[in-house]
């Protein structure tokens, strides 16, 4: 059935755990009286101001992700959020997650700062293609349905972390990222690289591949990557890498550099 299908049933349209709202509901054939009639008994719940779901288990991140693709929005988790879920972290919060990076070109909706959850979502705008290649997305199913969320592939997740990197701090966790990214794929590396037009994050993601010099660096092909002309600072005060016109930490480079 797809979304723009009538729906008779509200137990057969929505989801438990599902976060839907009236545009959402009209789309499937409920009008404004039906849904209120819903909330009055106790059929729905309101979340909050023109936002639903069923009666329910409690709501995790998940469940607000995958509601926000169904309702259209194009995003997916990303950045350091991807690659902790993903296992590249050395550990995660004990209490679970708190703040979930997601990346997209269009504005997420205001009622996400209006429900009242235990974590928070940062929203990256970010645009590192004109068309992202769609090897650069996968999916993890979440929940008694397999519903299937986006996220970024670790490929993705590093470029988006390095178009945003801006401090020591920022490069330190990045490096920590990279040490642990033995695995990536020289393939897809490829084509982020080629089809991304941000010459910083380009120009970041091959000094620190050349830093690790993990097995599938050894097989990169970088053959017509353009990363543009003249400097870069990054990092303030810090050193010229000569190579890649990059401004990088005065502790990770060896011996005499040019400092700008």
């Amino acid at each position: 059935m797809s979304a723009m299908q009538e729906c008779k049933s509200l137990e057969k349209c929505l989801s438990e755990g599902q976060v839907v709202d009236r545009n959402w509901l009209k789309a499937k054939g409920f009008s404004r009286p039906r849904v209120d009639y819903y909330v009055r008994s106790g059929a729905l719940q309101t979340v909050a101001r023109g936002l639903y779901r069923k009666p329910g288990p409690l709501l995790k991140w998940e469940h607000i992700v995958y509601s926000l693709q169904e309702m259209g929005y194009k995003v997916h988790v990303g950045g350091r959020s991807a690659l902790e879920l993903q296992g590249m972290a050395h550990y995660l919060p004990l209490q679970g997650v708190k703040t979930l990076a997601l990346y997209g070109v269009h504005r997420l909706p205001a009622w996400l700062d209006r429900i009242n959850l235990p974590f928070k979502f940062e929203h990256h705008h970010l645009t590192l293609f004109k068309s992202m290649p769609e090897s650069a997305i996968t999916t993890r199913p979440f929940g008694h349905w397999d519903w299937l969320i986006c996220y970024a592939t670790p490929e993705l997740a590093l470029l988006e972390m390095l178009a945003e990197l801006k401090t020591k701090v920022d490069f330190d966790t990045v490096d920590k990222f990279f040490e642990s990214a033995s695995f990536l794929r020289p393939e897809l590396v490829r084509e982020l690289l080629l089809a991304c037009t941000n010459v910083k994050a380009k120009r970041l993601f091959l000094w620190f591949s050349d830093r690790y010099d993990h097995p599938w660096k050894k097989v990169l092909d970088i053959t017509g990557v353009h990363l543009g002309s003249g400097k870069r600072m990054i990092i303030k005060g810090g050193a010229l890498d000569k190579r890649f016109q990059i401004t990088v930490p005065k502790d990770f480079v060896n011996g005499s550099e040019h400092f700008f």
